[in-house]
């Protein structure tokens, strides 16, 4: 099942900085592992915020919420998610 997952990020300023790069380092490998198992399958910079939209391609909604609560930045994300299906005038075969 696709999903349209909107994360808007909101570290707080008094973070310690060896924390902060600590936390971002993880989210970086933890994503990176999602997107190449393909269940994260898009993700794209909202320019100038500090936010992303992403595409998740995952068994069901428990699987998502199991991804999405596992981020490191989750505890400092507000997070709009958004299930997606296939348009009736789609020409495309597949999801991608």
């Amino acid at each position: 099942m696709l999903y349209h997952v909107s994360m808007d990020v909101k570290i707080p300023r008094d973070l310690p900085a060896d924390e902060r790069a600590e936390i971002l380092a993880r989210e970086k490998a933890y994503s990176q592992d999602l997107q190449r198992q393909g269940k994260w399958r898009h993700i794209w910079r909202v320019a100038g915020q500090y936010a992303n939209v992403s595409i998740f391609d995952v068994r069901d909604n428990a699987e998502l919420h199991d991804i999405l609560s596992g981020l490191p930045l989750f505890p400092f994300m507000d997070i709009k998610v958004t299930p997606l299906l296939r348009h009736p005038s789609a020409i495309r075969e597949d999801d991608s």
